[in-house]
């Protein structure tokens, strides 16, 4: 069986697949929170939110496939499999049921604030290992910070 080479040297080899990995992990974590709460979202900000949810989902899996080709570029096989994000995930998720809309952007900013942090620490480590990952991880957490910013617009009280 052929094996995929890389020009890195196996440490940083080691450290951006490490990095890499781990994000691939938060990122399919991520969209499936949002797609979660996508489907089970009530409340009388629904349709904005819904809608929200959506691009959070296609920028996650979006960026998902990006890191898991990356990886594969560098003689990484990315893991997504199901059992190993419900083993390795670590990010806030939904209860079960209805999930209404202030609960919804709540988990969500904690998500997303979760999954932000993670991946400055990834740009840090990838710093010396691989520029090329760390451009894309601080390309991911540019859009994530996007995101960050618009569900913290969306976490305040309601009145009337």
């Amino acid at each position: 069986m052929a094996m995929v080479k890389s020009t890195l040297s196996d440490h940083a080899r080691k450290v951006t697949g490490d990095a890499l990995q781990d994000t691939l992990v938060d990122l399919l974590g991520l969209s499936l929170i949002g797609k979660q709460a996508h489907w089970n979202i009530v409340g009388p900000r629904f349709r904005t939110i819904h809608l929200q949810l959506d691009e959070v989902v296609t920028a996650a899996r979006s960026y998902a496939d990006t890191v898991a080709e990356r990886a594969a570029a560098l003689g990484v096989p990315p893991d997504g499999r199901a059992e190993t994000v419900a083993r390795s995930g670590t990010l806030p998720g939904p209860k079960d049921g209805w999930l209404e809309d202030t609960e919804v952007v709540g988990l969500l900013v904690e998500a997303l604030e979760a999954t932000i942090r993670r991946l400055r620490g990834r740009i840090a480590a990838t710093e010396e290992s691989d520029l090329v990952s760390q451009d894309l991880l601080i390309g991911i957490t540019a859009e994530l910070e996007k995101q960050y910013w618009m569900f913290q617009a969306e976490n305040r009280p309601v009145h009337g």
